[in-house]
């Protein structure tokens, strides 16, 4: 066996031709014995496996420079840089993450789990070295579906500026997470189908030196390419064409479904618990079964998402039913909430579907776009929780300090079925503001009433339940343990604040004459956000105030619970924490 041998990307290149070529078989069948354990990127590692190995065999990491664009498919480069054993042996699959890590090997320069980013960052060591006077390579990895993302291409057109040694490795397998959408892929199919012959060509008409490998899985093709770039003193791009899933027949058939997912039957490739929850009432699914009705209803209703359809349960079928209704702008998320901006503003009704992670990427078109100009879009985020992901590139919980700031946003935060429905009602068919829903992520609580709320005046609280001395206000995915609080201490007051973006000041004022203590719960950052706002309310009155929430971190791969009481949230220590406060 040759990968038990492999410590570092040196040992590598001691091996023939026909002994890579083994080593090749060895990484996949690790690969897929772990994917099919443990779950994780299936699709992206498959197809990368072959010109990973090149990379490393050809370039010397870590003096050469390798960035990994979004780095979903750097499974194998972390089997090849001294972290084999995580793929090997099972007791320490959880021992690496799932993403580049500066913290786990000299190997890794980046922490990255957004895309296009990769690039971007390629041109500043290499800009960073051309200043010292160093000579490394400097080579950005980046998929095709990444390729589209708005910094992809800006990174992209400043690659000619450096006029240096710069290595753009494009791994195109003509998909994204789903299937790709834009014009540019017109350009790389035109370019696959002449063998990269094709009379337009779009990284030389941005200046760059260009190359093709047809077989980007033929490991001596592959070599060969990187050989002959290797030491160049001017930018190029090497196009390589992939397929994703390589060697396993399952996900080169269904790639979408095998991008990412759970453990499987590697014979037949059947997903042991998929979790997919097609049948199962969630939010997710109640807002596809919500979005296909008002299609249908109203031809000015638009759906947008930005590359990732299945994380919003919009399978190829529901995508089908959409129509022309569903638009895809592929992963470019700025260019989605300027889109919904600009459909809004002519009679459209825009919603724009985004996980809170990706949404950070949407800031100034947020402000600037959409909120300046008080265009009436809808955007539902999901994933707003740490209930949701939990790793350190991938987090949802910023979401509350970063957009219930800016003006004219209206962000709500519904805690049942019935009130989410009623928003979105409103949100979509409303004039007047921009609207977000904090799309819940805990299980589906149904009064059985429907909500007749007019969410048009904006900031009024919910309370639902009437007490003294301690008042409870929980927001969003918290509302639940405010709920089991607030009945564990009876007569206390609970109240759900429903809107993020603006206090009921006129309840607030009311809360002064009967009551001691304001305890505020919300699933998010706990500086900056929600509850501080109450804190500065009652600043100089005689009501105290406790804020709950998260600390600003990074966490990685945390355990909920464990995480939770790291944060001094949990029922029995907020009751506790009460009780101290009131006998001060």
């Amino acid at each position: 066996m040759y990968l038990e041998k492999i410590n570092s990307p040196s040992d590598v290149k001691k091996l023939s031709i026909d002994e890579l070529k083994e080593l090749v078989v060895e990484l996949r069948t690790y690969l897929l014995k772990r994917l099919s354990e443990k779950g994780g990127h299936i699709g992206p590692n498959l197809g990368s496996l072959e010109f990973t190995v090149a990379l490393h065999y050809v370039f010397d990491s870590p003096k050469d420079k390798i960035v990994f664009d979004v780095s979903h498919q750097t499974y194998v480069h972390k089997m090849l840089t001294g972290r084999k054993d995580a793929f090997m042996i099972p007791e320490k699959y959880e021992s690496v993450t799932g993403f580049t890590s500066p913290k786990e090997s000299k190997h890794d320069l980046f922490t990255i789990g957004h895309t296009s980013t990769s690039i971007s960052l390629a041109c500043g060591l290499a800009k960073a070295r051309d200043l010292k006077g160093d000579n490394e390579n400097i080579i950005a990895v980046i998929g095709d579906g990444s390729l589209g993302g708005g910094e992809a291409l800006e990174g992209l057109n400043n690659v000619f500026e450096l006029k240096s040694n710069m290595i753009v490795v494009i791994n195109d397998n003509d998909q994204s997470i789903a299937e790709n959408h834009g014009g540019l892929y017109k350009n790389l199919y035109d370019l696959r189908k002449t063998k990269g012959k094709a009379e337009d060509n779009l990284f030389k008409a941005m200046g760059l030196d260009y190359i093709y490998v047809d077989d980007g899985n033929d490991i001596e093709e592959l070599i060969s390419a990187f050989k002959s770039v290797k030491d160049l003193k001017n930018p190029i791009v090497v196009h390589i064409s992939t397929t994703k899933g390589k060697g396993f027949k399952p996900a080169e058939i269904n790639r979408e479904k095998f991008h990412y997912g759970a453990p499987f039957d590697i014979e037949t490739g059947d997903f042991k618990n998929f979790g997919n929850g097609q049948n199962v009432e969630n939010y997710k699914n109640l807002t596809v079964d919500y979005l296909l009705n008002a299609i249908k209803k109203d031809k000015t209703v638009a759906v947008l998402n930005a590359g990732t359809p299945g994380a919003f349960r919009f399978s190829k079928e529901i995508r089908e039913k959409m129509g022309k209704q569903y638009i895809d702008v592929g992963i470019a998320e700025e260019h989605a909430v300027a889109m919904s901006s600009g459909l809004a503003k002519n009679g459209a009704k825009p919603v724009f579907c985004v996980y809170s992670t990706f949404m950070q990427r949407t800031y100034d078109q947020i402000s600037h776009d959409l909120c300046l100009n008080n265009n009436p879009a809808l955007i539902l985020v999901y994933g707003a929780s740490i209930y949701e992901e939990s790793d350190a590139t991938h987090l949802g919980f910023f979401d509350i300090p970063m957009i219930s700031n800016i003006p004219n946003l209206v962000y709500l935060a519904p805690t049942n079925k019935e009130e989410y429905f009623k928003m979105l009602d409103w949100g979509l068919n409303q004039t007047e503001h921009p609207v977000a829903i904090r799309v819940p992520v805990v299980d589906v609580v149904s009064t059985g009433e429907a909500d007749k709320t007019d969410y048009s005046i904006l900031n009024k609280s919910k309370v639902t339940k009437k007490g003294k001395d301690v008042a409870i206000i929980a927001l969003s995915n918290f509302y639940n343990l405010g709920k089991e609080i607030a009945d564990e201490l009876g007569d206390v007051t609970l109240i759900n604040p429903v809107y993020i973006t603006g206090l009921d000041e006129e309840l607030l004022e009311e809360l002064k004459e009967s009551h001691k203590l304001v305890i505020t719960l919300e699933d998010s950052v706990i500086e900056g956000g929600f509850g501080e706002k109450i804190a500065r309310f009652f600043g100089t009155s005689d009501v105290k105030v406790k804020n709950y929430g998260i600390k600003k971190s990074f966490p990685d791969r945390f355990i909920v619970e464990e995480f939770l009481i790291e944060n001094g949230i949990s029922k029995d220590l907020i009751i506790n924490d009460i009780k101290e406060i009131l006998n001060k």
